[in-house]
């Protein structure tokens, strides 16, 4: 399978990219725990559709020492026992925040109460401007078909 357009051959596709990734080292460089971080990445891009996210941040993951049972358990979250109260907090924030179109509410106020609990506020600016960067992300590559499975730990630096 063979991607729509080379986003790593085409001008454009590289200048947009790099604002993306800048946003997204903003986000990677704060507060929020990487483990949180990378649980976050992974639930939005399962709910998106998007191997080659879903294929990164799980090898990502796991190369910063995540557990496979913990892998392995993100889709279903809430029936899992495996996950603190403050990364279940930022995996509700982040499936409402990628389903926004699924509900009339968008993010409820349970929801972003609970998360108040467990974040500060820049960790909560981090963790919504993180919920934006993933679905930026993954709509790019489900819309271009970016194929899944080649990604190396820190191919990208």
């Amino acid at each position: 399978m063979d991607a729509r357009i080379n986003l790593f051959g085409n001008a454009l596709a590289t200048k947009v990219l790099k604002h993306i990734n800048s946003a997204s080292k903003a986000v990677s460089d704060s507060g929020l725990p990487h483990a949180t971080q990378e649980l976050v990445k992974i639930r939005a891009s399962q709910i998106n559709g998007c191997g080659f996210c879903t294929d990164m941040h799980t090898k990502d993951a796991t190369h910063a020492g995540e557990t496979a049972q913990r892998l392995h358990l993100v889709a279903a979250w809430r029936e899992a026992t495996v996950f603190t109260d403050a990364e279940r907090a930022a995996l509700e924030l982040a499936e409402q925040g990628t389903r926004i179109a699924d509900a009339a509410v968008g993010v409820t106020d349970e929801a972003w109460t609970d998360a108040t609990k467990y974040y500060d506020e820049d960790q909560l600016v981090a963790l919504v401007s993180l919920i934006a960067v993933i679905n930026t992300y993954n709509r790019i590559n489900v819309i271009v078909q970016q194929p899944a499975g080649d990604y190396q730990p820190g191919q990208f630096g």
